[in-house]
């Protein structure tokens, strides 16, 4: 059986958060999702350190990212996972409310897997993850 490896869902915003968790059971996405709320904390779990000292060894199968974080923005966050070689393979889904160009060509040159502007509804939100479905990282139920 193919091991089923945690999402990190790393958001600030609790309505976003509850909106992409809702989402993610509506895709039927069975992986267990890990919500961290700023970038500080995002870096101190993939590092195993402070209160993720313990976790298991395990990699995420992805990373949903929010850009505007407090302490430690999404881009530094994507930097520090494609400088390590550890972690520089992890499938990183940039959601972030701007579409401004010049915020999707540096997600594109730090090599995020893929750009969302957050949908306004949450039937677009259900949408866009069920085209997820080629991220083989994921576990759907049948």
């Amino acid at each position: 059986m193919k091991e089923v490896r945690p999402i990190l869902l790393v958001e600030d915003s609790q309505n976003d958060r509850e909106l992409m968790l809702l989402a993610l059971r509506k895709n039927r996405i069975l992986n267990e999702v890990i919500v961290l709320r700023d970038g500080e904390e995002a870096l101190l779990y993939l590092g195993r350190a402070g209160q993720w000292i313990g976790r298991p060894m395990t990699k995420p199968a992805l990373v949903l990212l929010d850009l505007k974080l407090p302490k430690v923005d999404g881009m530094q966050i994507l930097e520090a996972l494609r400088s390590n070689v550890a972690f520089s393979e992890i499938r990183v889904v940039i959601l972030s409310s701007s579409g401004e160009q010049v915020d999707r060509d540096r997600g594109d040159r730090l090599g995020a897997s893929s750009y969302v502007v957050k949908p306004s509804s949450f039937q677009e939100l259900v949408r866009e993850i069920s085209t997820w479905k080629v991220f083989e990282e994921l576990v759907f139920e049948e």
